[in-house]
């Protein structure tokens, strides 16, 4: 729990808030995360995480627009090919929310000198 004055904030919510996610994009986020060496196909997730498929596919697309996943594809035997999800650098992340809560530290900052 974080405490600011008269709320207290899980670390989830502030990760959710600042990258904009929903609660299964951070569910998505969070096993990828926990599962750093390995490589996922949106079956697999979606086994892993009891989400529906059509949430995954969402939740990584989303992901891999913020550039928060990687995606790299596997060509399969018999035609076609298959996308596998992985977090990219949680080092990255993690100074990306840091740089988020600290720009809106300076908002915070700029409106109290208005105020």
């Amino acid at each position: 729990m974080i405490d600011f004055a008269c709320k207290k904030f899980d670390i989830e919510d502030v990760v959710k808030c600042s990258l904009g996610l929903s609660k299964s994009d951070y569910a998505l986020l969070k096993f990828l995360s926990k599962h750093s060496t390995k490589k996922f196909d949106t079956e697999e997730l979606s086994r892993e995480l009891s989400l529906d498929k059509s949430t995954i596919q969402r939740g990584v697309k989303k992901l891999y627009e913020k550039d928060l996943i990687g995606r790299s594809q596997m060509n399969q035997q018999v035609g076609g090919y298959l996308f596998l999800y992985s977090i990219k650098d949680k080092k990255k992340i993690n100074e990306l929310i840091l740089d988020i809560v600290n720009n809106w530290v300076k908002v915070v900052k700029d409106n109290l000198g208005k105020w």
